[in-house]
């Protein structure tokens, strides 16, 4: 059996998305599927299978598939269950590497979609040859995936690094997931960005923008990020505001693991200096100076549409033989 491939899977709350991924990233075939039609896991399964089935057949047979890695959300490596994942239709505890094993007959391995991303990085991305740094991707939510000497950092449950979730302005704006006040995805996020943006355009009734030409039911990062673009004062006024709060945030992250480099992803990223100058001047302004000049700041190099299967894949590589 040669095994040279694997199987990446990445199972969002809206679509899941397949392919079969070669040692040096490339995708050979690939696919989606939506998954929030499923209130069955076994359903979604079925579908999955049929649709794999094909691809692998594609690429040469059973025979060369070495595993499945699967990125998801709530998805915890040691006992390889998603669990209690809010933004899923099936509730509790899901076994689903074992339910794929059966359906397949290879092994497989599970992680959440951050940590995913930050093995995407680390095997075909920005942080090839790196033993420290950590994965931030910035999209609806602010996921985070860090490695230090070398290794993903999991914690005894499984559940570590959810950057997302820490603290950085007490007392602050709710988070309408977990109702937690002043976490960093309730800021740093495109939802935290648009939320930003409606509070500046209440609080700031003398700042000009055309945002105000929107609804408020229109406005969305999409939206602030044209505005941006064109030199709008509040709109640019949001994204220096982010930019602080993720930069003094990165600051105390790179005071915890001292990084090579933290790796931004997502959406967000796509406003480029407008967000990046404000983040490095912010971290670099709050971290020790022992650590200051040290820690680049990157982008990720992975294919936005490419990223989700290739994070996946890498955990399938990782696996030992």
């Amino acid at each position: 059996m040669s095994q040279q491939l694997v199987v990446g899977i990445d199972i969002g709350g809206t679509n899941t998305k397949f392919g079969v991924v070669d040692r040096r990233g490339n995708i050979l075939c690939d696919g989606r599927m939506l998954t929030n039609q499923y209130e069955d896991v076994n359903d979604f399964l079925d579908e999955l299978h049929q649709h794999l089935s094909v691809l692998i057949e594609q690429a040469g047979g059973m025979e060369n598939i070495k595993g499945i890695g699967v990125g998801a959300p709530n998805g915890n490596y040691y006992t390889g269950n998603i669990e209690y994942a809010p933004n899923l239709r099936w509730k509790g505890i899901v076994p689903l590497a074992s339910l794929l094993e059966q359906k397949f007959g290879v092994p497989t391995v599970l992680t959440n979609d951050a940590n995913a991303a930050a093995l995407g990085e680390l095997i075909y991305g920005a942080a090839r040859g790196m033993k420290d740094f950590i994965v931030i991707t910035l999209g609806t939510g602010v996921g985070s995936g860090i490695v230090a000497n070398g290794q993903l950092i999991y914690g005894h449950d499984g559940f570590a690094g959810e950057l997302g979730h820490c603290i950085v302005i007490p007392d602050g704006r709710p988070h309408p997931g977990t109702g937690a006040l002043g976490s960093l995805e309730a800021y740093a996020s495109a939802t935290g960005v648009t939320a930003s943006a409606l509070e500046f355009l209440a609080t700031r009734p003398d700042t000009p923008s055309i945002l105000r030409e929107h609804s408020k039911e229109e406005i969305n990062s999409k939206v602030i990020y044209e505005a941006a673009m064109k030199g709008d004062p509040l709109a640019t006024e949001v994204y220096e505001f982010t930019g602080k709060i993720l930069g003094e945030a990165l600051a105390n992250f790179v005071m915890f693991s001292s990084p090579e480099a933290i790796i931004l992803f997502g959406g967000l990223t796509k406003a480029g200096d407008l967000i990046m100058k404000p983040v490095r001047e912010h971290m670099e302004k709050n971290v020790l100076p022992i650590f200051q000049n040290k820690v680049k700041l990157l982008f990720s190099e992975l294919k936005e549409s490419d990223a989700a299967i290739l994070g996946a894949s890498a955990l399938a590589w990782e696996m030992k033989d």
